[in-house]
């Protein structure tokens, strides 16, 4: 084989290669969302929402204080700080479970780690109920004490 006969090879079987590849990735995305992908949405969905907890909790605590640990406002603060809780261990369970590249690059989980990971879709799924929940809850009283 020339010189000539192997560049023109490897460049042959370089474009064939890439237009693999290129395909493989295509069929990846038209697939839609892999269930890791959907799990952090459903986080990525939540966690602006912890900034407005805490907000709430900051403002339904001065009542909550005057008017008793038994009061709406009180079992409402409760409530938002769980909702915080819930959140900050699933997100350290989780980080416990699955390393970044699982997380952030798809890499392949083990049968062990597909069951983690529909246990913590499960969890998350929890605590965004949560949060949400706590939330409209908190707003409700502030709207009826304002």
């Amino acid at each position: 084989m020339t010189p000539k006969n192997k560049i023109v090879s490897f460049f042959f079987i370089l474009a064939v290669l890439l237009t693999s590849c290129k395909e493989q990735k295509e069929e990846k995305q038209t697939e839609g969302p892999t269930q890791m992908e959907q799990v952090m949405a459903i986080h990525d969905e939540v966690m602006p929402k912890m900034g407005q907890l805490g907000k709430l909790v900051g403002q339904l605590k001065p009542f909550a204080d005057s008017l008793g640990p038994e009061s709406p406002q009180a079992k409402a603060v409760r409530d938002l700080q769980e909702a915080n809780r819930s959140m900050m261990d699933w997100m350290q369970s989780f980080g416990d479970r699955f390393d970044a590249e699982e997380i952030l690059e798809g890499k392949a989980l083990s049968d062990e780690k597909k069951a983690w990971l529909n246990e913590e879709e499960a969890k998350v799924k929890e605590v965004k109920e949560k949060i949400n929940t706590s939330i409209k809850n908190a707003e409700a009283i502030l709207s009826e004490s304002n």
